[in-house]
């Protein structure tokens, strides 16, 4: 099957333009030893994650292995 997005340097530049109103800022994580995206943000990556997988549009397991 071939599909749309392939690789993950694409889907955060499609992800970028799709929302572009989503804040980019990174907040301290629970764990006070890394960074993490705002709460929207991270919601909004999930849920398009999930649908870009159910449309075809990426692969399964691109959907599992992705990262903002």
């Amino acid at each position: 099957m071939k599909y749309r997005i392939t690789n993950q340097r694409q889907l955060k530049r499609e992800f970028w333009q799709t929302f572009p109103n989503l804040q980019r800022r990174r907040i301290t994580d629970y764990s006070g030893n890394g960074k993490m995206h705002v709460t929207d943000t991270r919601v909004t990556w999930c849920d398009w994650l999930d649908a870009l997988s159910r449309d075809g549009d990426i692969s399964q397991e691109l959907a599992q292995r992705a990262t903002l």
